[in-house]
């Protein structure tokens, strides 16, 4: 999930392979004497094989990201010295990252799921239940009305599908009728949480390869921001290497050439326990802060290309919200105080949307939605847009920074 970048200054066990867990198909039993036109009749069954993740890993240890060194000169030192560093610091934070593990390994394989299966003329409502039903299977959480701790495992923030000139922080709401079109860009952003570690990961979807370029750009840039980061590593230096990269392509569509820009008031960030933005924004250009990443750490690398301006804008109806941290009292209006509620039980300070709200049954929650909002207890999200007619293309991982070196922990075989 992206975050709104205020600082940027304009000037000028071994790893397992994945598992194909899609339906898979179960031919019915044919008696010899069956004609072809019969067979024909027959139905295939078929069975789904999702389930919780830990039916596949009896023994509660989940595979390891990929691993890479640090290579700033300043680093060298924690590898020579990765024995000691390791065994002292790292093994403390064992079950934390065991626990973001777990998450990746349910992000990979409902990524794996979802592969092939969004196409063309599907509603953005049927992509995003697609996701966020795989994922609610695979953490147990298919009903957050059944169980003791709601945040305790499941979504970590709803589902992005932000379509050409819109960044970020679009889901549909309910009775969106937007279909996906062919000559789309389309951004899937979803997160999944264990005891409120969370995986923020996504990738960009385009069935038009005159778009190809624009995606290379951006996945590109994401793998050096990846690259730069590190211990003792500026903030500012990562963005300066994001922007180089991307700003090296160009992209022809439609017959006329775009330069590929950052979309520069748009970063990556840190990610805290039950808080997908951490305080830290990792910038995807230049811009002159001198916070450095720290041991311990657990970051969301992401950057947006554009072929328009490269500076986003709030517009639109919004659907990603967040309750804020706060002591207020509660709101002196009952039906505001009960949706307050629902949204502290079941999400706490976890983003969510409105479609999660009527799944559990605040189905006419608009009016006190607002209220909250106005009043400063929920944070609303409203879509991240360029200018109109623009494509903009996201990629991201989430990584962690071990004392020796770091995990990309969401890697997958897909990106």
């Amino acid at each position: 999930m992206s975050e709104a970048n205020p600082t940027v200054k304009v000037a000028d066990e071994t790893t397992a392979p994945i598992e194909n867990l899609t339906l898979k198909e179960t031919a019915p039993d044919v008696n010899e004497n069956q004609t072809s036109s019969d067979k024909k009749k027959k139905k295939k069954k078929k069975r789904n094989n999702i389930s919780k993740i830990e039916n596949y890993f009896p023994k509660g240890v989940y595979p390891e990201g990929e691993w890479m060194d640090y290579h700033q000169d300043f680093n060298l030192a924690r590898t020579t010295d990765e024995e000691k560093r390791y065994l002292s610091r790292d093994l403390e934070n064992q079950d934390h990252w065991n626990e973001v593990r777990k998450a990746a390994e349910i992000h990979r394989r409902v990524r794996k799921n979802v592969e092939g299966k969004i196409h063309p003329g599907m509603r953005l409502t049927e992509i995003a239940d697609l996701i966020e039903n795989t994922t609610r299977k695979y953490t147990g959480a298919e009903d957050l009305t059944k169980m003791e701790d709601p945040q305790s495992r499941g979504i970590g923030f709803p589902t992005g599908l932000s379509i050409n000139e819109i960044a970020a922080h679009f889901t549909p709401n309910k009775g969106d009728k937007t279909v996906l079109k062919y000559e789309d860009v389309m951004k899937v952003d979803f997160g999944v949480q264990i005891n409120g570690n969370i995986i923020d990961s996504a990738w960009t979807v385009s069935f038009d390869p005159q778009y190809d370029n624009l995606l290379t750009a951006v996945r590109e840039a994401t793998n050096t921001g990846i690259k730069e980061a590190g211990i003792d590593v500026r903030l500012t230096d990562i963005g300066e290497a994001i922007q180089e990269v991307m700003e090296s392509y160009e992209v022809e569509i439609n017959g006329e050439t775009y330069d590929v820009r950052p979309c520069r008031n748009l970063c990556g960030h840190n990610i805290a326990p039950w808080r997908i933005h951490g305080g830290k924004s990792v910038p995807i250009v230049k811009n002159g802060d001198n916070t450095k990443m720290e041991e311990g750490e657990h970051f969301a690398i992401e950057t947006f290309g554009s072929t328009g301006g490269g500076y986003v804008y709030t517009e639109g109806e919004c659907s990603h919200y967040a309750q804020r941290d706060n002591d207020y009292p509660p709101p002196s209006a009952p039906s505001a105080n009960k949706l307050l509620e629902t949204i502290n039980k079941n999400f706490g300070t976890l983003p969510f949307c409105r479609r999660y709200l009527d799944r559990l049954g605040e189905e006419e929650h608009e009016r006190q939605l607002e209220y909250l909002v106005k009043q400063g207890y929920v944070q609303d999200y409203p879509p991240l847009v360029d200018i109109p007619g623009s494509y903009t293309a996201q990629y991201e991982h989430t990584i962690l920074l071990h004392p020796n070196k770091k995990e990309i922990v969401s890697k997958g075989d897909d990106y």
